[in-house]
């Protein structure tokens, strides 16, 4: 039947067995216990690290201000001991990393650079890329913070210890940057709004 229906209407019969072919592939993994759950969750997260680990040199070169280039030169290093850590983690378990793609983090990461894209006040495009690295920061706390209470309760303890280790650093990363947007970055740029509003004002004044 489904050749007929492919012969009489050729597009429709590519589509459906293009719908047929994705509806089986999304089938193969079946989440039916909370390790395989907890797999894909490790995998989501390991394929965000290694699109954070390419994203980070570009931000890095993006910036203007010496603290926050360093800061994310850091976090560069500190993501590729993140990745070894998961790979470890797999390897335990007996597991592959690859064969997920972070939908998560690749939209942040494209909403980093569209920043990269500006052109404004240098300390203007820093604020934007704190935010931006906070939000990324904020995503990844979200998703270890998960994977760790899976671990936990599946009793992978080494491997909770390890994703604990991360989530601290994690956090430490997201607060220095509050710190960095707080006392270097933000009050560049908001100087740069004052003396836009008092040139601003003076040009009425004149007029």
């Amino acid at each position: 039947m489904r050749f007929y229906y492919a012969h009489r209407f050729p597009e429709a019969g590519v589509r459906g067995s293009f719908r047929t072919l994705e509806h089986s592939t999304k089938e193969i993994m079946k989440l039916d216990t909370l390790k395989k759950l907890y797999v894909e969750e490790l995998r989501d997260i390991y394929n965000a690290e290694n699109q954070l680990i390419k994203a980070l040199p570009k931000m890095a070169k993006g910036a203007s201000s010496a603290e926050l280039k360093q800061a994310f030169e850091d976090h560069l290093e500190q993501t590729k001991e993140h990745v070894e850590r998961l790979d470890e983690i797999f390897g335990r378990l007996g597991e592959k990393p690859n064969g997920k793609t972070c939908k998560a983090m690749k939209g942040l990461i494209e909403e980093g650079s569209e920043m990269l894209e500006e052109d404004g006040e240098e300390s203007v495009i820093d604020a934007g890329l704190i935010g931006a690295a906070q939000r990324v920061e904020h995503y990844e706390i979200a998703a270890y913070g998960t994977v760790r209470t899976f671990a936990n309760l599946l009793g992978e303890e080494e491997a909770a210890d390890l994703l604990q280790q991360t989530l601290d650093e994690e956090g430490e990363t997201d607060k220095h940057l509050s710190e960095l947007a707080e006392e270097v970055v933000n009050q560049e740029a908001l100087a740069g709004d004052e003396e836009e509003e008092e040139a601003t004002t003076t040009s009425s004044r004149r007029r």
